[in-house]
């Protein structure tokens, strides 16, 4: 039976450095867990959320799948959003993409790829009510960047939508909605430009980062 050795090694080495830095810090991290912060991200091995952002275990409560796609009627999602939101009472909701992602990809280029088909349907609705945008850029590469970005900024305004955020405005609790965009090539990150603190900001910021895409 292949037990993983090098991973258990990993995890020692890790686990001793982290005490070396802070002999306290297993300590309070078992006692409680308050992040400032919800992730919602892509699940590509290459972008890992923490370490993007600099941040410790503990800081950041993350979600992630294909092409970090939010959707009304995914209840994995939804119940991440809720207790992030309403037990943790986090400060801010990051929705961050990455160029290059496989699964935008494979909605623009209308591939076959078994039973995530049906996930990333998403992403191609996202694509055809796009359409005349993306279709005013050249190449495969750039046409799949530029869906990529405007995929970031569809996810926050479904983010914004939901009933979770909603009522977490209504009864005016500290929350604020954001886009970015992760850079694989060289590991940095780009504000979309679309940061979302209450209701009425809604409509007429998601209509201005659309508009700053192009």
């Amino acid at each position: 039976m292949h037990k993983l050795k090098q991973l258990f090694d990993n995890n020692i080495e890790w686990a001793r450095k982290i005490k070396n830095d802070d002999p306290e810090f297993f300590k309070k991290l078992s006692e409680q867990q308050k992040p400032e912060y919800m992730w919602i991200g892509c699940s590509d091995s290459r972008v890992p959320a923490n370490e993007i952002v600099n941040l410790l275990p503990g800081e950041l409560f993350v979600h992630r799948n294909i092409a970090n796609v939010v959707v009304h009627t995914d209840l994995n999602c939804l119940s991440v959003l809720q207790y992030a939101v309403d037990v943790l009472q986090v400060k801010h909701i990051i929705v961050c993409g990455h160029y290059g992602c496989g699964g935008v990809h494979s909605a623009l280029e209308n591939e076959r790829l078994g039973l995530c088909d049906n996930w990333i349907r998403h992403v191609k609705d996202v694509h055809e009510k796009h359409l005349g945008i993306v279709n005013k850029v050249g190449g495969e590469k750039e046409k799949t960047n530029l869906l990529c970005e405007l995929n970031v900024i569809e996810q926050v305004l479904n983010v914004c939508e939901t009933t979770i955020v909603q009522d977490a405005w209504e009864r005016r609790q500290n929350l604020s909605v954001h886009g970015w965009i992760y850079g694989i090539n060289n590991g940095l990150l780009k504000d979309m430009n679309v940061c979302i603190s209450a209701p009425g900001e809604v409509e007429p910021i998601y209509k201005k980062a659309i508009e700053s895409v192009l």
